[in-house]
């Protein structure tokens, strides 16, 4: 079911406003609304139809940064925590999806993390080390391993229990459907300008009308107002293709969901139809979506060819291509919380290759700081956080 949407043809008050109806929106609109908040949510487009589309939704708890390159910037400790926070986010997502009942396709995955670029065997085992040392679950395959078990040609891989896939679409339709049951009201509508020099925040609209709240949430995706920044923030493309459904039998084991050891990685993962979805390609200096566009045909002949040296059983064809730019951070974590110098607003941006991963943690920080219940490892994502050390 998907919710309707009004214009804002007056001015109003609420408690708290989500400015984005994408999946981030979704997940903080309907657990703000179980926590018996009055919540609106605004979108200057129809629900979904902005970053969350372009996503591969490959539910991740493992991180763009390895457990290494983490310790090497944050200590184990530290680097250890936010690994079993991300873990416990695809868990929970898994938990709500299953208790609200919400149709979105939802499939408990495993991973394969392979050997690339120069993360080779024996780095791979370092970091499954490393891993079992932070109480992650995984095994470390070898070549031989990887090759008999799942037909891969690679050095190594991690193969790891505890991830997902979904449709990104129905999964932010069914959350906004879940929390219009609960009271949530949905606007068409783009705002303009925040006020915070009162008591509220005060929204001014496209349309001249303003919306009155006690707390607002910025879930834009990565477009980002001016008085949000941080160093460590950035905005990149990435690119994907999705094949025609291929025969029985042409798919990896276990459907897995695969990704590489590598900075500019490629991903990959299959449908319910059987299709394989294969994304990366990824850069930083392409944003404008004419650019992308242009680049299409380019970018779909390479992934194609890592899609033949990945998997060269594939019918090397891409039936559907698209594009979309997101925001990553230096470090690989998000960043979530409230704004420093705005105590009334807060905000989630920062995703990276874990988009709807971080937006289900999002969901659950900004919830608990709205109530007061703030926790010490909220730091952890802080918009305002120090930049990391260098990696080795």
């Amino acid at each position: 079911m998907r919710p309707g949407r009004s214009s804002v043809d007056q001015d109003f008050r609420c408690e708290i406003l989500v400015v984005g109806a994408g999946v981030t929106g979704s997940l903080v609109a309907e657990h703000l609304a179980a926590e018996g908040h009055d919540v609106c949510v605004i979108d200057r487009q129809r629900p979904g139809f902005g970053s969350t589309a372009a996503s591969t939704a490959m539910l991740l708890w493992e991180i763009d940064r390895s457990l290494n390159d983490l310790t090497a910037m944050y200590g184990f400790d530290r680097a250890a925590s936010i690994y079993r926070r991300s873990f416990g986010a695809v868990s929970g997502l898994a938990e709500l999806v299953n208790t609200r009942g919400l149709a979105c396709g939802m499939r408990h995955k495993r991973s394969l993390y392979l050997a690339a670029g120069n993360m080779g065997a024996r780095e791979l085992k370092a970091e499954h080390d490393l891993r079992m040392r932070a109480g992650l679950p995984g095994e470390y395959l070898d070549h031989l391993t990887l090759l008999e078990e799942f037909g891969l040609y690679r050095e190594a891989a991690l193969h790891s229990i505890g991830s997902a896939d979904a449709d990104p679409l129905l999964l932010c339709q069914a959350l906004l459907a879940a929390a219009a049951m609960q009271g949530v009201r949905i606007f068409d509508a783009s705002a303009e300008n925040y006020d915070n020099s009162g008591q509220a925040v005060i929204v001014e609209l496209d349309n001249g009308h303003i919306i009155e709240a006690k707390q607002v949430v910025l879930a834009t995706g990565y477009v980002i107002p001016d008085f949000v920044s941080s160093s460590l923030h950035k905005i990149s493309s990435s690119w994907a293709i999705a094949t025609p459904p291929q025969p029985a039998g042409g798919l990896w084991r276990d459907g897995a969901l695969i990704w590489e050891a590598s900075e500019n990685y490629s991903y990959a993962r299959t449908t319910t139809d059987n299709r394989i979805l294969m994304g990366g390609e990824d850069d930083d200096q392409v944003i404008e979506p004419e650019a992308r566009d242009r680049l299409m045909p380019a970018k779909s002949e390479a992934l194609l060819h890592r899609l033949n040296g990945l998997w060269s059983h594939a019918e090397p064809v891409a039936e559907f291509v698209w594009s979309g730019a997101f925001g990553t951070t230096t470090d690989g974590l998000p960043l979530i919380g409230r704004v420093p110098g705005h105590p009334r607003i807060h905000a989630a941006y920062g995703y990276g290759g874990n988009g709807i991963t971080y937006s289900y943690l999002a969901s659950r920080i900004i919830a608990a700081s709205i109530a007061g219940n703030y926790q010490p490892w909220f730091d952890d994502f802080a918009i305002d956080r120090d930049a990391p050390k260098a990696t080795p």
